[in-house]
């Protein structure tokens, strides 16, 4: 008998920056947590900047919608004593899921110099030793490799040291190609990681915000895909019907293949998600 895959539905958010944003996330918020998701999580502040945001988000999240919340949290700007702080807000607010993350370098600095923790595998080791086993740490993982790595191996040990530090599980960058994906694991199980790789899933709604996203992150559009979407132009309704039929495909593949569950990207935004996951038929 084949035992059934555990497998994990949740999706992101991003901190609002103006009003039209803060209705905009509290719209989404109210339609999504329906769905009963495992849990969401919440990025950085404008521009990785501030985790100010991201506190007051999970803090409704917590309080207001009846699903487990999950902070991103960066060792990037920020030293031992305030992450020992943020650990222990998070604890009173009943958070017990983190997102570990390097975060990105401010322009014009380099890793040694701007930080007391360089990577995320010292923060993973960080929050081990600041708080036990309270919080599960969830990792980001790169199937089509970190635009930063050195090459394709490194990338790869750089992420097995997370998960040697303590990482629970991964969540990885959005793809399109779900042979990367399968490689990745793959690639990780050679290594002797066998944490939960929970793949991260964009939908596609609009095509210039996509390849604006996927040229600074490093994930690939498919050239196939790319054509497809500049031939509608303008025609937003053809660009998310496409878009739609992509994706749905891409996570089928996935589930078939023994995904450990699907992590959605909303962009602040209900409706793409919900389409998905209900045609899916997915269950938190």
């Amino acid at each position: 008998m084949t035992q059934e895959i555990k497998r994990t539905f949740s999706l992101e958010y991003f901190p609002a920056r103006t009003e039209k944003g803060e209705q905009s996330l509290a719209a989404a918020r109210r339609e999504l947590s329906i769905l009963k998701p495992a849990f969401a999580s919440v990025t950085f502040g404008a521009g990785g900047s501030t985790q100010e945001g991201t506190y007051q988000t999970i803090e409704a999240i917590v309080q207001d919608d009846g699903i487990d919340a999950a902070p991103h949290i960066s060792c990037i700007s920020t030293d031992r004593d305030t992450l020992k702080t943020m650990l222990d807000d998070y604890r009173k607010l009943g958070v017990t899921r983190l997102v570990a993350l390097r975060g990105d370098l401010p322009s014009g600095y380099g890793i040694a110099e701007h930080n007391e923790l360089r990577y995320a595998n010292e923060l993973v080791q960080f929050i081990r030793q600041q708080t036990g086993d309270h919080f599960t740490i969830e990792v980001a993982a790169y199937p089509e490799f970190h635009p930063q790595a050195s090459s394709a191996r490194a990338d790869l040990e750089n992420f097995k040291r997370k998960v040697d530090a303590g990482a629970d599980s991964a969540i990885t960058q959005y793809f399109y190609n779900p042979d990367a994906y399968f490689r990745f694991i793959n690639d990780c199980q050679h290594m002797g990681v066998t944490i939960p790789i929970v793949p991260g899933i964009m939908p596609i709604t609009n095509y210039k915000q996509l390849a604006r996203f996927s040229d600074g992150c490093g994930s690939e559009i498919p050239r196939w895909i790319r054509k497809r979407l500049e031939s509608y132009g303008d025609d937003i309704e053809s660009i998310r019907k496409f878009g739609l039929d992509v994706v749905l495909h891409l996570c089928e593949q996935l589930l078939d293949g023994g995904a450990p569950g699907l992590h959605f990207y909303s962009m602040n935004r209900s409706e793409p998600v919900k389409t998905i996951w209900n045609t899916l038929k997915l269950s938190g």
